[in-house]
């Protein structure tokens, strides 16, 4: 089954992993997708980890790996080689009964004019990243974190551009007041009805400055304003600085009840972001299955 016939199956929930870059902090690596390259083989047991979790899909370690933000942040890797890197390591881990997405997201930089960032620019960017990862083999796209719809749209527009796999786009919010709110001004209900519009196969929600709980409520806002399969990716809860250091403390047993809760709003796919492990998945899967 593909990732198109997966989505329009009667698969009642549809279960996504959930964060890398916490887990490879706990290995003591530097996060992000470089290690795909430095560290292949704690990036494979991590994916490995959320296999045996239950999920049904595995994203790619590639999230912010596009041109524009390597060079910006001298990582160090080439866009090709690392986001290859990431397919394959994804693919190695989830076999023959999993599907992969590939990881797309911001590019780091504000668009004009609110930033230095060309359209032009952002949009080779996305094409180049999505032409490498589908080269790579990957099932379909996840495009996530995304904090301003623009680029959002911009990244899936994109995507369909240099390749007919399907797309699932994620806006993150940073309240829930007003109807949700992103760090730009994009409510829930305009981003899910403008990424319908683009073209998505799925949209939703993922990170952010809100709690499972808080991500069920927004759930219902875009549930009302698309027929699309509605994704949830939250946060273990709401992060906190300890000691300098960014924690995310919600436990296994309280994620999956948030989870539910999204669920219970309209959610078919379903999984976690930053704070987010094994357990909390496993948790989730086991509850909601």
């Amino acid at each position: 089954m593909n990732l198109r016939e997966l989505l329009s199956s009667d698969k009642q929930r549809i279960f996504l992993d959930g964060a890398m870059g916490t887990q490879l902090g706990q290995m003591g690596l530097e996060m992000g997708g470089k290690n795909n390259v430095t560290n292949p083989d704690a990036v494979l047991a991590v994916h490995e980890r959320y296999v045996a979790a239950g999920v049904d899909l595995l994203i790619t370690n590639t999230l912010t790996m596009n041109r524009v933000n390597l060079e910006s942040h001298n990582v160090g890797v080439e866009a090709r080689e690392v986001n290859l890197a990431g397919a394959r390591l994804a693919k190695a881990a989830a076999g023959a009964d999993r599907l992969v997405l590939g990881d797309m997201s911001s590019t780091g930089k504000m668009l004009k004019p609110y930033g230095p960032l060309p359209e032009d620019d952002a949009f080779a960017t996305f094409s180049e990243q999505a032409t490498i990862l589908a080269e790579g083999g990957v099932d379909g796209f996840i495009i996530e974190t995304m904090f301003d719809l623009r680029e959002a749209l911009l990244a899936l527009k994109a995507v369909k551009q240099v390749s007919d796999l399907p797309v699932i786009a994620t806006i993150t919010f940073n309240t829930i007041k007003n109807g949700g709110r992103t760090v730009m001004g994009n409510t829930a209900h305009d981003s899910a009805t403008a990424l319908t519009e683009g073209g998505a196969d799925a949209v939703g929600i993922n990170c952010g400055s809100i709690d499972p709980f808080e991500v069920a409520e927004l759930v219902a806002v875009m549930r009302e304003a698309t027929v699309l399969p509605i994704v949830a990716q939250p946060n273990a809860g709401r992060g906190r600085m300890v000691d300098k250091e960014l924690v995310f403390d919600m436990t296994p047993a309280d994620f999956a009840l948030g989870a539910k809760a999204c669920a219970d709003a309209g959610a078919r796919l379903l999984g976690g972001c930053c704070g987010t492990s094994p357990e909390h998945i496993q948790a989730m899967v086991r509850l909601l299955s």
